[in-house]
């Protein structure tokens, strides 16, 4: 099957006048990261001398700097640049999740127009960083899989009519487990499922460097001038802080910015880390990625959730094994707040979680 990749690119432009160029955009990022003009046009390709002119290009059309240069320190983004950058981190930390989803779908179209075999696997997951991980390494050992990613709500109703072999979710474990337990029911109960553990991982606050607000427990968002930036409604993410907050006692419209939502945990911390929120809800790798505080929250268990009579397919066999596999599991310890020692422990549903296994006193037609 074909590999579709789609990337985004933006630019910015006068309505009569010609757009920024997209290298310069690339070369900024470059800039941010490196600390030095040379090296940035050195990651990209290009001469010095270019990128200078491409530096100039844009500072003329903005009729502002986007670069300060100091000898013996290198170079320094004006807050132009800064903001640039930023904004470019923002749209790919946003937009990735759903640009791959849209990718896998337009290699399927093209597997049928060509009439190539099917997809060993149709995998329906909420985003994260463990499942991110494990759908690179089954891409490179060659598992071809057609990907969705969607909320846990979403990818349970795909398993559910049939849409998809295996769904991604994520349950909290404590005292969030039932109310999540309970939102899922009408999806997963009455099904022959199995339950394969990929890792357990972290939420929480994602807040700035040094946590300057002191912002320490959900209780904090209530504060005065505090400003927020959530998860999109209909998230996994979202129910469980939602839970945690009438859990708590504490009315989510005090909370400013509650109503605002990112979709990816990522964005929330760009979101975050660009200053245009105090603090975030979510995972700790993105955190940790734009070097953001994070003060644990809560703790949940991601894992797969696979058709019974998927089980023993070869596909299905390699994804356990590549679960159950010493180096992968190294790759996902080193995610910040993932722990996968139950990596590859298959269970099967009713017995993970026994819950499901009876008929609700509050559903009157039980599945």
């Amino acid at each position: 099957m074909k590999q579709v990749s789609i990337r985004p690119v933006w630019t910015i432009q006068e309505p009569e006048g010609p757009p920024l160029p997209a290298r310069l955009i690339e070369l900024l990022v470059q800039v941010s990261e490196s600390g030095s003009l040379l090296l940035a046009a050195r990651a990209l390709g290009l001469s010095y001398r270019r990128a200078w002119d491409l530096v100039r290009e844009g500072e003329g059309q903005f009729k502002a700097p986007l670069l300060m240069m100091e000898r013996g320190r290198g170079s320094t983004l004006t807050e132009l640049g800064a903001r640039i950058v930023w904004a470019d981190k923002r749209i790919n930390a946003r937009l990735r999740p759903v640009l791959e989803t849209l990718s896998s779908e337009l290699a399927e179209e093209l597997r049928g127009v060509l009439s190539e075999a099917p997809p060993a696997l149709r995998l329906h997951a909420s985003h994260g960083f463990a499942i991110e991980r494990l759908i690179e390494r089954l891409a490179g050992d060659g598992l071809k899989l057609a990907l969705t990613y969607a909320s846990c709500s979403a990818a349970a109703a795909a398993l559910r009519e049939g849409e998809c072999d295996v769904a991604g979710m994520h349950i909290p474990i404590g005292p969030m487990e039932s109310m999540a337990l309970q939102h899922y029911r009408p999806w997963l109960q009455g099904m022959g499922l199995t339950l394969v553990d990929i890792a357990t991982r972290r939420q929480g606050l994602m807040v700035r460097p040094g946590n300057p607000r002191e912002l320490f427990s959900l209780a904090d968002l209530t504060r005065p001038s505090v400003r927020f930036i959530n998860r999109q409604s209909g998230s996994g993410t979202r129910l469980l802080l939602e839970g945690l907050l009438r859990a708590g006692g504490i009315e989510p419209m005090r909370i400013a910015g509650y109503e605002h939502g990112e979709y990816t945990h990522a964005a929330v911390a760009a979101y975050v880390a660009s200053g245009m929120a105090d603090v975030g809800f979510g995972l700790e790798p993105p955190a940790r990625h734009f070097k953001l505080d994070f003060v644990p929250i809560a703790t949940e268990r991601y894992f797969l959730l696979c058709r019974d009579d998927v089980m023993q397919t070869p596909a299905l066999q390699t994804v356990l094994a590549v679960l159950r596999d010493k180096d992968f599991r190294s790759t996902l310890a080193d995610l910040p707040g993932y722990d996968p020692a139950a990596a590859g422990t298959a269970t099967p549903l009713a017995q993970a979680y026994p819950a499901l296994a009876k008929p609700s006193d509050a559903d009157p037609n039980p599945l």
